[in-house]
């Protein structure tokens, strides 16, 4: 995900890291959907600008990125991060997501995920670009993969602070 909330580069030119990458405009997206895969099989996708999810190779949830906020798994939950700035620091305020939260966003990707995974599958994504290094990724296993993981989310992220 990108540092400043500017707009994001050209995905598939320039995330590397992301070995597989293509881009399909779906009829229920009004801004291309990007998807991306590392050596590693974690599976990234990119609403637009807005949400954005990364997985792991076993298609837990491991960070996001939606409305606004950044969001990274706690294990059991997620923490919700807010960039306060001043001139001289960035600080990240967090809270956790509670129950109830965390349902509706699963719920929210649940049913992105879906729709295009359907889209996939019946033909109305309409590729507009890809690139592929290696073998091409499957991208609707992927995708289910990542709406039947269990646990749903990937084990906590170890965070800088002692």
């Amino acid at each position: 995900m990108a540092r400043n909330e500017s707009d994001r580069e050209d995905l598939i030119r320039e995330a590397t890291a992301l070995r597989n990458r293509i881009e399909w405009q779906l009829p229920c997206e009004s801004d291309p959907v990007f998807a991306g895969v590392r050596a590693d099989g974690s599976l990234s996708v990119y609403f637009g600008q807005d949400p954005v999810y990364q997985f792991t190779p076993y298609g837990q949830l491991r960070r996001a990125y939606a409305a606004g906020f950044l969001y990274r798994t706690q294990g059991k939950t997620l923490a919700k991060l807010h960039r306060e700035r001043s001139p001289n620091q960035t600080v990240l305020a967090r809270s956790d997501l509670n129950p109830d939260e965390l349902s509706r966003f699963l719920i929210e990707m649940d049913e992105r995920l879906t729709r295009l995974g359907q889209s996939i599958a019946n033909g109305s994504a309409k590729l507009l670009r890809q690139i592929s290094e290696g073998a091409p990724a499957d991208y609707q296993s992927l995708i289910d993969l990542a709406l039947h993981a269990s646990p749903r989310l990937a084990p906590a992220i170890p965070t800088r602070r002692q």
